[in-house]
């Protein structure tokens, strides 16, 4: 597994894309100043894009298949979770475009190589927000473990009264 978006899996069967592009824009505007220069104030991150390429071979890769179920997907106007194969988290994804370009085409039609694009953007604020407050997890974690701790004081006790 190279990358999973949603629930699609992009593997050497499916879309083996060939180049992964992130680009994260930040907002610095800049307020004029009487007599110096503008003076620039961040105001947090704008826009996150990534988007991936790469070239199909139907009778070695995935095809148009694949192409269709991200088609669908986007029709769907849904936001995805985007994780790679070694566990990052990037977040959560809507798709922007699906492109491609045929060609070397069999007899029937067919074609024997498809290039294409996958461009995707960020749309959750950060992975905290996304995933929730961990510390606040841990916390009713340990509460419901403390819980059961004292139910099994309780009842061994009963046991041996």
């Amino acid at each position: 597994m190279m990358l999973v978006l949603g629930m699609f899996v992009f593997q050497l069967q499916t879309l083996p894309y060939q180049s992964l592009q992130r680009d994260v824009d930040y907002r610095w505007p800049a307020n004029n100043r009487i007599g110096l220069r503008p003076l620039p104030q961040f105001l947090g991150v704008n826009e996150e894009k990534i988007t991936l390429s790469g070239v199909l071979l139907p009778e070695i890769t995935g095809g148009k298949l694949s192409l269709l179920t991200l088609n669908l997907m986007a029709d769907q106007g849904m936001v995805w979770p985007l994780l790679d194969g070694s566990g990052t988290i990037y977040g959560l994804f809507l798709i922007n475009s699906v492109s491609e370009t045929q060609t070397e085409f069999f007899s029937n039609g067919m074609a024997r190589k498809i290039e294409f694009t996958l461009t995707l953007t960020r749309v959750d604020d950060s992975l905290s927000t996304m995933l929730g407050d961990v510390n606040s997890w841990g916390e009713g974690i340990l509460n419901q473990a403390g819980g059961l701790v004292n139910q099994a004081a309780a009842t061994a006790g009963g046991l041996f009264a």
